[in-house]
């Protein structure tokens, strides 16, 4: 008997080490830019973002994560303190489409079968691809023409997460994004009307929301770890 019961432990410590558990959501909040134009506060939401994320645990302390996310970004020097660019009076709006892979950190463990263990804060380290609009000709807001770049992101963040009911769960969470352009506001040394700001200073943006994510494949032994 003493064997048995050795062996039943024996499995689910290898389950719960080798197995999968998947999480699929939906992520929603606000975002916003931080650049030359309008307010440089870094978590100021005044636009809409969302998107879907998919996360694989591999243990209760390490989580690989996949974000697809829509944003729009907009900024107005009517709303900045520094009183060069309240007087200056530049706005934009722009729109980007965004991936992320990356890691979760649990601070603590995390286990939607453990009462014990199903919330904890984490931090989030990720790479960024994201796609947005620029102005690429013209000499006036009559006549720009417009395109479309694709660049990348350096992303960092915190969270929080916690079980909701069941298999779902709730995540607050708040991810800066350094970007390697500087015109996420249209800004455009080699048009005169757009030639501001500090070129030696890259834009970022912030996404600032929660997510939903309902898991599935959760192992039968996972709830067990001796």
């Amino acid at each position: 008997m003493k064997k048995l019961i050795f062996f039943i432990a024996f499995i689910c410590i290898t389950t719960t080490s080798i197995s999968q558990i998947n999480e699929i959501g939906i992520i929603a909040g606000g975002s916003n830019y931080i650049g030359d134009i309008g307010p440089e506060n870094y978590i100021n939401p005044n636009n809409l973002m969302g998107g879907v994320i998919y996360k694989w645990n591999k243990n209760p302390r390490i989580a690989l994560r996949g974000t697809f996310t829509f944003a729009k970004l907009t900024s107005d020097d009517a709303n900045a303190t520094n009183n060069e660019r309240h007087l200056r009076g530049i706005s934009f709006t722009n729109s980007l489409k965004e991936i992320a892979l990356g890691l979760e950190f649990n601070y603590f463990e995390y286990n939607l079968d453990d009462y014990s263990k199903t919330r904890t804060p984490y931090i989030l380290i990720e790479i960024a691809a994201f796609n947005y609009k620029t102005i690429i000709d013209g000499t006036d807001p009559s006549n720009y023409e417009y395109g479309t770049n694709t660049s990348f992101a350096v992303p960092f963040g915190i969270g929080y997460k916690t079980k909701l009911f069941g298999d779902f769960a709730l995540a607050l969470e708040i991810k800066a994004r350094y970007t390697f352009v500087d015109d996420l506001d249209y800004n455009n040394s080699e048009i005169p009307s757009l030639n501001f700001g500090n070129p030696n200073s890259n834009d970022w943006y912030v996404f600032s929301g929660f997510s939903l994510v309902y898991s599935f494949g959760r192992p039968a032994c996972y709830s067990t770890p001796y």
